[in-house]
């Protein structure tokens, strides 16, 4: 890919042409598409480097390439560290299932080191995030957007980290006081709760991606959540709010990560109201149960 150029890519089976980047319906990635481009020698505050770029995603590669193997797939993770793209994809060609991760996002000033791991988990999870897919997708293979950033971080983010050091890492960090109310309230030992504190803030690290990307000026917060109700399940990208509030919602749903999840079924391994769950079930600025 170059900058400055239209691209074109296959894309499950179909040609799609977007600038730096496309997804699964050959438009975006993890967020809309954006001219913003970040190259290697680019001054910035991101301590991720070149080898942090490379580790978090050999550690995603080693949890994944496994799942991925006892169903006959191969997991591809490109590792474009060069490319100063804004922005990550998924992509399935046969039994190869690729995500693409470029060097710009993990660049920009907002993201951590957790919230470039939540990116690879997003869009692992229109791998293997289960329902609700994409409408209308003549394959039916992608999770759609909301349903990527759910999974994200309820079940892949929580695998990553849970043989760190966790309560040492949400030490060093600033933590929201609702972060701290919710998941002390909704996990029970010291090392969920800061694994719920974690994904939490990484979630906040890319809700400030997304509204940069989309020049709002309006703040965001874990405690003004978007208050839209659809009337059906959108399956495009939510607002800045709204995904945030998603993230929130994976952070402190206490389903186990292990429980697998149902290609047809919203319900199965995920906090649903159904089960009566309150806490951690998705947000109604995009799903529709």
């Amino acid at each position: 890919m170059l900058k400055g150029f239209i691209v074109s890519a296959v894309v499950a089976g179909q040609i799609c042409a977007a600038a730096y980047a496309c997804d699964m319906q050959g438009k975006t990635g993890i967020v809309a598409e954006n001219n913003l481009y970040i190259p290697v020698d680019a001054k910035s505050i991101s301590t991720i480097t070149i080898e942090k770029f490379n580790s978090i995603l050999d550690r995603v590669e080693a949890l994944y390439a496994p799942v991925l193997k006892a169903r006959g797939k191969t997991l591809i993770i490109e590792r474009n560290w060069t490319d100063g793209t804004v922005n990550a994809y998924a992509e399935q060609n046969g039994n190869d299932w690729s995500i693409s991760m470029f060097g710009g996002l993990a660049r920009h000033s907002t993201i951590t080191e957790d919230g470039f791991a939540l990116v690879a988990c997003h869009e692992l999870g229109h791998h293997i995030g289960g329902a609700p897919k994409i409408a209308g997708d003549p394959d039916e293979w992608a999770s759609n957007e909301g349903q990527a950033d759910y999974f994200g971080n309820s079940k892949c983010l929580r695998n990553y980290m849970k043989d760190d050091d966790n309560a040492a890492i949400v030490a060093r960090m600033t933590v929201d006081a609702l972060v701290q109310k919710k998941c002390e309230a909704n996990f029970h030992n010291e090392n969920d709760i800061a694994i719920c504190i974690r994904g939490a803030m990484a979630g906040m690290s890319l809700g400030n991606l997304f509204k940069v990307l989309a020049r709002s000026t309006k703040p965001l917060s874990f405690s003004t959540p978007d208050r839209t109700v659809v009337t059906r399940t959108d399956d495009n990208h939510p607002a800045s709010q709204c995904r945030l509030d998603t993230y929130f919602a994976g952070a402190i749903c206490e389903k186990d990560f292990n429980l697998p999840v149902s290609e047809t079924d919203v319900n199965v391994g995920y906090c649903t109201t159904r089960d009566g769950y309150t806490d951690g079930v998705r947000p109604r600025c995009w799903f529709k149960p």
